[in-house]
């Protein structure tokens, strides 16, 4: 391609000029003209190098990524001032000449502050230290509940209460609504609430219900919370594993029919926007095969406390849990239905 046969090679060899840049080739002309983005990352940096265009000269003072944000108002980055962390990494750089992103698009980035960061290990400190004790009276109560409380394990529970109390109490205020729809303590019942945050669980157990989890088949070989998990009897589940799932979904009517409860998140996984995902049929169909009651619960605040993806970190906050009055059902795919709309419908409200 030649160089002057384009009116945007034209003002980029104006803009050189102007700011005394060296000059560049016609092919590192081409890569800019073809969406060559100015973000220094390290293969961009070795790709500037090789075609010569990102350098200026010494005695000026002026870079060319600074000279193209000037001349065609693009967002780039300064190499200097990305080495010296003045830039956030997190920053998004778009090019305008082609349409390779949505132009009017830049990704929010999340300011992780010190405080968050030290809040974060200090509440894994107080979980840990808190567990370890607690895991003591855990095992040594273990065989009398196996003899005496065999499906509900109430004894346990009260304990995962008391851990996740104590966890949760330095960081998080809790507020509850709808406290006097919960089911009895020997009702059977399937728990439906969205997930925002690994803080759900701890919000969860604070209710003092003894619901099971179902939790990844990892998670049990973790010492001390695997131990717990399994005393508690969570469910395990391989996900992508059809026998597994087979598997998972008798132990849940099992553990209903012998008068425990389980607690479904039937999102599936975390929500990284905080927007509520689909719901999974599963816990649905087995309220309706079971004829337990299925109580609806949405939890508020849990993803801004905590983030999907940035678990090292604890922001200020309070949680709201919303308790809704038990649903019944015939109809798995009517049910599911209904209970995300109650549950849509609060998180929507809050927004």
């Amino acid at each position: 391609m030649e160089i002057g046969s384009h009116p945007i090679c034209n003002r980029v060899l104006l803009c050189c000029q102007r700011y005394s840049i060296r000059p560049f080739s016609s092919s590192s002309l081409f890569n800019v003209h073809n969406g060559l983005y100015a973000e220094h990352s390290p293969i961009k940096q070795q790709m500037c190098s090789s075609y010569n265009f990102c350098t200026p000269r010494k005695q000026v003072g002026t870079s060319w990524a600074s000279c193209l944000q000037e001349e065609f108002n693009w967002p780039c980055l300064d190499y200097k001032l990305h080495q010296r962390k003045k830039l956030s990494r997190q920053t998004v750089v778009r090019s305008e000449l082609v349409g390779r992103g949505t132009p009017d698009y830049i990704h929010p980035s999340t300011e992780i502050t010190l405080g968050s960061k030290v809040r974060g290990l200090c509440f894994y400190a107080v979980t840990a230290i808190a567990a370890i004790f607690l895991i003591v009276v855990m095992l040594v109560q273990h065989p009398f509940v196996l003899l005496l409380d065999r499906y509900r394990r109430k004894a346990h529970c009260f304990i995962a209460k008391i851990w996740a109390t104590i966890t949760l109490y330095p960081f998080v205020k809790i507020e509850f609504e709808g406290l006097e729809n919960l089911p009895s303590p020997d009702t059977p019942a399937v728990y439906v609430s969205n997930h925002q945050s690994f803080l759900d669980i701890y919000t969860l157990l604070t209710l003092g219900r003894s619901f099971k989890f179902i939790s990844k088949t990892g998670i049990f070989l973790i010492p001390i919370i695997g131990w717990a998990m399994s005393m508690l009897g969570a469910i395990p589940l391989k996900r992508m594993d059809s026998k597994s799932q087979l598997e998972c979904f008798k132990q849940c009517m099992e553990q209903l029919k012998k008068g425990a409860s389980v607690c479904f998140f039937p999102e599936g996984t975390r929500s990284k926007d905080g927007k509520l995902g689909t719901f999974k049929k599963g816990a649905f169909s087995i309220a309706t095969k079971t004829g337990v009651p299925v109580v609806p619960i949405t939890l508020i605040g849990t993803g801004k406390i905590m983030p999907t993806g940035k678990e090292s970190t604890v922001n200020l906050g309070s949680v709201r849990v919303v308790i809704h009055k038990p649903v019944q059902g015939s109809d798995p795919e009517a049910l599911c239905n209904e209970v995300r709309n109650i549950i849509a419908d609060v998180l929507q409200q809050q927004s």
